[in-house]
């Protein structure tokens, strides 16, 4: 009789779903450049996440209020404020959900503080969605390894100048400055097809 208790009370959980397992794959994406947000989020989709966009630090902070993500994929740099804002809130609210950080700027110091926020992984842009997807879904040790196919070192040279270029609103006298380039050589790069 007591065997038949239990095997009725393992049926009953059962029947009722896991509210834990139903929002696994939420996954929030907070990035300023909405074409890249469009195509992101699509493909995370076709992944089976459950993706719902931010184009702002507090459109990210507002919906990580309104219901923490399991996963999140956040933009350094946003127009309004750093994103590791976002990671942070996220990190509070949900400490076992898992974030990464896209960011054109590439480096050991941003890499670092983006860890120390919570995030799970780095990864420079532009990173396509089986990057992103394999970067949420790695376990705690594992290692992704190298790349598949990574960008060569022009062509890594050549994505960092246009985002700098972009944020310089086109300016190619300021952009030259601000890479420390002399202004025809940066005028002959821009002129080029981007590297493979």
């Amino acid at each position: 009789m007591t065997h038949d208790a239990s095997l009725m009370d393992l049926s009953a959980e059962a029947a009722q779903p896991d509210v834990r397992l139903s929002t696994e794959r939420s996954l929030l994406l907070v990035d300023d450049d909405r074409p890249f947000l469009s195509r992101l989020g699509r493909a995370m989709e076709t992944r089976g996440f459950e993706v719902r966009l931010a184009e702002s630090v507090a459109k990210g902070l507002a919906e990580v209020r309104k219901a923490p993500p399991a996963f999140a994929v956040v933009d350094m740099r946003l127009e309004d404020g750093n994103g590791l804002d976002v990671v942070s809130a996220l990190r509070d609210a949900r400490p076992e959900a898992r974030a990464v950080v896209l960011t054109g700027y590439g480096n050991i110091a941003t890499a670092v503080s983006a860890v120390k926020m919570g995030a799970t992984d780095y990864l420079a842009k532009p990173a396509d969605a089986d990057m992103v997807e394999k970067a949420l879904m790695q376990t705690e040790d594992g290692d992704m390894g190298p790349p598949e196919n990574p960008m060569s070192a022009d062509r890594v040279r050549w994505e960092h100048i246009q985002r700098v270029y972009e944020m310089c609103d086109r300016n190619v006298s300021e952009t030259a400055r601000r890479l420390n380039m002399h202004r025809r050589t940066l005028q002959r790069i821009l002129a080029k097809r981007a590297p493979r």
